[in-house]
């Protein structure tokens, strides 16, 4: 445990932290690139770039400095990064590497005002938290490999299908190229694809996974992202997954992981809503697939919204599920008027709002389960929040930090 000392002091730094998080852990980044590039592979980029990686990290160090006399109240936060390490094969070896440059960065940022005492104490919060995710992590690896068909670490699959669902999304069934049994997963799971770069690194990127479980392949579809401008990190493997990846193709991949799932062993009566803007419905698919085999006797009503219909994925699919299961109702909003400036049915034209989504429940209790950019996010995260409805049930997949979600 952390000594009353370590808490009070490491507490204290945390008003310092919230003001200037993002500037110690942009000098984080690009002091461990620097000194330890054999870490660059771990992360995105792209990420990197737009600053996401470096707010998300400002915000992780600044929960865990306010909230380390009451550590109970990150356990969810503690989860999200033991899994998203375990995708990536983070490794006990590695948490030394980030220790050593996040403590030089708050010396070197700081200056004089990262006293002894603040060092010290922050050496021994980081090792304590690294330490329980270096216990989550083994168990998360453990368990992937035990499973029917798992294994620890990369591992090659042969692309046994591939298929376009939209302009712009096009999905890769996967199949273990040794011919081992697929392993199962939580619905909204996703994996790591690892590939090798042009200057003869690798990169790995989580896609997930859009099909149910129990399946001879596991599915991922991918959107295209399109580089802002030549010479960036953005969209390097999905350019690469959609234009030279074919079938009968090896790709490597990570076992699944993930801490944004639907639990089919929980039992409700309180209808279940799924929404999805744009890709964000990637996990939504996989969820829903399950959920209408799994809670025949509940409400279900999927929403998703999209830009237009040409870049709208599983419409057909959704169209296909809500046919054969009379307790699903799906609906399609989309952001761009149509052409002939109408929309019937169970189509309309608008943003998701929370007025929006209770128009089309008989009560506002439900269990939520939404991914998409984040705008989206946060408008229905927030309109959740004023309906009063329990955390317990309101669930999502947001990357970065947990305050843009909140603010």
């Amino acid at each position: 445990m952390l000594s009353e000392h370590t808490i009070q002091i490491v507490k204290s730094t945390a008003p310092i932290l919230q003001e200037h998080g993002e500037t110690l852990t942009r000098h984080f980044y690009q002091r461990m690139f620097k000194h330890n590039p054999e870490v660059a592979p771990f992360f995105n980029p792209a990420h990197q770039q737009a600053g996401k990686q470096q707010r998300a990290l400002a915000g992780a160090i600044a929960a865990y400095a306010a909230n380390i006399d009451n550590l109970e109240v990150l356990g969810g936060a503690v989860e999200l990064i033991a899994q998203k390490h375990a995708s990536l094969m983070i490794k006990p070896e590695h948490y030394p590497i980030v220790g050593a440059n996040l403590l030089a960065s708050i010396r070197e940022v700081l200056g004089e005002g990262a006293t002894d005492d603040i060092i010290n104490a922050w050496a021994e919060a980081y090792g304590f938290l690294a330490d329980i995710l270096i216990g989550r992590e083994k168990q998360i690896y453990q368990e992937n490999a035990k499973k029917t068909g798992g294994w620890e670490g990369f591992k090659p699959f042969r692309v046994i299908r591939k298929e376009q669902e939209s302009r712009n999304i096009t999905s890769f069934y996967l199949a273990p190229a040794d011919g081992a049994p697929v392993p199962t997963f939580k619905p909204g799971q996703y994996i790591t694809v690892r590939a090798a770069t042009p200057n003869g690194s690798t990169t790995m990127r989580n896609y997930s996974l859009s099909d149910k479980p129990g399946q001879e392949w596991l599915r991922i579809s991918v959107k295209r992202e399109l580089p802002p401008e030549a010479n960036t990190p953005a969209g390097y493997v999905s350019n690469h997954l959609h234009d030279t990846v074919e079938v009968g193709d090896l790709v490597d991949l990570a076992p699944p992981c993930g801490e944004f799932f639907l639990d089919v062993s929980e039992r409700h009566t309180r209808p279940l809503v799924f929404v999805a803007a744009g890709v964000g419905v990637t996990p939504i698919h996989s969820m829903l697939s399950a959920a209408v085999e799994e809670f025949a006797e509940r409400d279900i009503i999927l929403i998703h919204a999209a830009l237009n219909e040409e870049v709208q994925a599983f419409r057909t699919t959704f169209g296909a599920l809500a046919q054969r299961h009379r307790n699903l109702k799906v609906y399609y909003r989309y952001s761009d008027a149509p052409a002939n400036n109408t929309r019937t049915g169970n189509a309309s034209t608008g943003l998701v709002t929370a007025e929006y989504i209770e128009s089309l429940l008989p009560g506002r209790d439900a269990d939520y389960y939404f991914c998409g950019p984040q705008p989206f996010m946060v408008s229905l995260y927030h309109g959740l929040m004023q309906w009063g409805i329990p955390a317990s049930q309101v669930h999502f997949e947001f990357f970065g930090p947990r305050q843009a979600l909140e603010g």
